[in-house]
């Protein structure tokens, strides 16, 4: 066990090398960082010369604390919605006698079919609509996404079953957590956190943002945009007075224009599902910040028939609920591209092109808490958690110097080569640090010199037994393998479970920084401690054993 061929004692002192290596940006000032990044040929890997440091969570380094809540009646109007052109659709392809129209419910649509003939031939084609409900885990559920009933005067109820609405606001918040994800990519920041919290609520935390405003922003509206033709068989304010036709709605303007009322038209031109790219620019002629869009084939060739047809028509370019612009369209618009003005700043237009990009949400989201945490309570976080660090490693070193003497220091020398590499590893991951993080690594100091104080411990055992110094130490380390082992086995068991079913950010920051703890513990405590011991070894030829 004291043998060492030379390259695995290279392969040693390289994984050693690179770890710590790896740690030094981390005491590096950004400016030197970024200078050196600036400094390196393209054709160097970061792994040569590496300039990442640590990323420090919303707890260390401050940031912004959003909790969103999908709103599920909102998600119910978007379902019935969808389930009614559904049900139209269906009616069309069966060509049933329909009294009464489609009417739309609160958890589902009605339609009166008088004719018993033309009901046998529509309720396949509705039951059809209906899917069952699939669990990941356990497969099929039993359930169904709709409910269909059959009642008196041909009257036919099509419902949103429960587990239904609650499969749908899972797959929302899914997405929803997707279009979060690149909203707040775009923004540049650093490892933000976004995680689902129970059925229907988003937890979004982004370290080093210290608007909270501009992320409610971002994050609160659902930008959904829409292209519709104005209505110009009456003024919006004859409208508003009167009754409006039965294909058009009010809608209003930007609070910067007034809030002016428009009458649009309730169909749709081209939606934003058609958009595949949105950038922020300046109009050359006036030098105001737009943004300048681009349609997909479908959507341009949607987009050209319709300004074809409607020259000196205004259109509105609707976004969620409010017109940001309603140009006159004077001339067919054939490229497939345009632009999006209405009195911009560089940020705004800037935020509105971000959420083009990303997509519109399943639904509305209500922010139901925010925080802002400073970036001094996170330094005095990082005060706190470094005496913590520094207090425990003291004791542990005056503990091992004591009871184990020249083999305690080798154990404090694996020990500071250990938390090097715990901190070279998190950096190369880019895995974040936070103050529940830290308490893991303080965890694992304690750790990694137990598994020191076993293998001395069975050093002694043998040397007593009448064993020779090099043979005890021989013996003392292979016998204490399987214990070691079978600790840190367990050990990183729990702390997998832990980063899986966590669930909330200081759990999984916790469990992150204990699992690459429980690695390099398993590396340094045996054997890098191996490897110095055995150079020791080879070098003195000890009789007496210095424990």
């Amino acid at each position: 066990m004291l043998y060492f061929s030379r390259w695995k004692t290279i392969a040693i002192l390289v994984v050693t090398f690179f770890g710590c290596l790896w740690a030094v940006p981390n005491v590096m000032p950004a400016e030197t960082r970024a200078a050196i990044s600036r400094a390196l040929p393209n054709w160097v890997p970061w792994w040569l010369a590496p300039t990442r440091a640590m990323v420090l969570g919303l707890d260390l380094q401050g940031g912004s604390h959003v909790l969103l809540e999908v709103d599920i009646n909102d998600l119910s109007k978007t379902l019935v919605e969808q389930l009614r052109d559904d049900v139209r659709r269906v009616v069309r392809e069966v060509r049933v006698q329909v009294s009464g129209g489609i009417i739309a419910q609160q958890r589902g649509v009605q339609i009166r079919v008088p004719n018993p003939a033309d009901r046998e031939k529509l309720m396949p084609k509705l039951r059809e609509l209906s899917q069952p409900i699939t669990n990941i885990v356990v497969g099929p559920t039993g359930s169904r996404t709709l409910e269909i009933t059959e009642g008196q005067d041909g009257a036919i109820q099509v419902n949103l079953t429960r587990e239904g609405l609650n499969e749908k606001a899972r797959r929302a918040v899914e997405q929803a957590i997707e279009v979060l994800r690149k909203r707040v990519d775009a923004l540049g920041t650093t490892e933000p956190n976004i995680q689902r919290q129970g059925l229907d609520r988003i937890l979004v935390q982004v370290p080093g943002l210290q608007d909270p405003t501009r992320l409610k922003d971002l994050l609160g509206r659902t930008a959904k945009l829409t292209f519709r033709l104005v209505d110009m068989s009456m003024s919006a304010e004859q409208a508003l007075q009167g009754r409006a036709p039965a294909e058009s709605e009010v809608l209003y303007g930007t609070q910067k224009e007034g809030k002016q009322p428009y009458l649009v038209d309730r169909r749709v031109i081209v939606a934003g599902e058609d958009l595949i790219d949105a950038q922020p620019g300046f109009d050359q002629r006036t030098n105001e910040p737009i943004v300048s869009f681009r349609f997909n084939t479908r959507g341009a060739r949607q987009f050209a028939q319709v300004t074809q047809q409607n020259v000196g028509r205004p259109f509105a370019i609707v976004l969620d609920t409010e017109v940001i612009s309603a140009p006159v369209i004077r001339e067919p618009i054939l490229g497939g591209s345009g632009q999006i003005s209405g009195s911009f700043t560089v940020e705004s237009a800037n935020d509105l092109s971000i959420l083009l990009r990303a997509g519109a949400l399943p639904a509305k989201l209500s922010i139901i808490e925010e925080r802002t945490v400073g970036p001094s309570l996170g330094q005095d976080s990082i005060e706190a958690g470094r005496n913590a660090a520094l207090i425990g490693t003291g004791f542990v070193a005056l503990f091992m110097l004591a009871i184990y003497g020249l083999f305690g220091f080798f154990a404090l020398v694996a020990l500071a080569v250990n938390i090097t590499l715990m901190f070279g590893i998190q950096s190369a991951l880019q895995a974040t640090l936070t103050l529940p993080g830290i308490a893991g690594i303080v965890l694992t100091v304690g750790m990694a010199v137990d598994s020191n104080v076993v293998i001395f411990e069975r050093i002694r055992d043998e040397f007593r037994e009448g064993r020779s110094t090099i043979s005890a130490i021989d013996k003392g380390f292979s016998l204490a393998l399987g214990t070691v082992m079978d600790a840190n086995v367990t050990a990183f068991c729990a702390a997998l479970i832990l980063f899986l079913f966590g669930g909330s950010g200081p759990v999984r920051g916790f469990a992150i920084t204990f699992l690459i703890g429980i690695v390099t513990t398993s590396f340094t405590a045996y054997t890098f401690t191996r490897l110095m011991i055995a150079t020791w070894v080879r070098w003195r030829r000890p009789t007496e054993l210095p424990i």
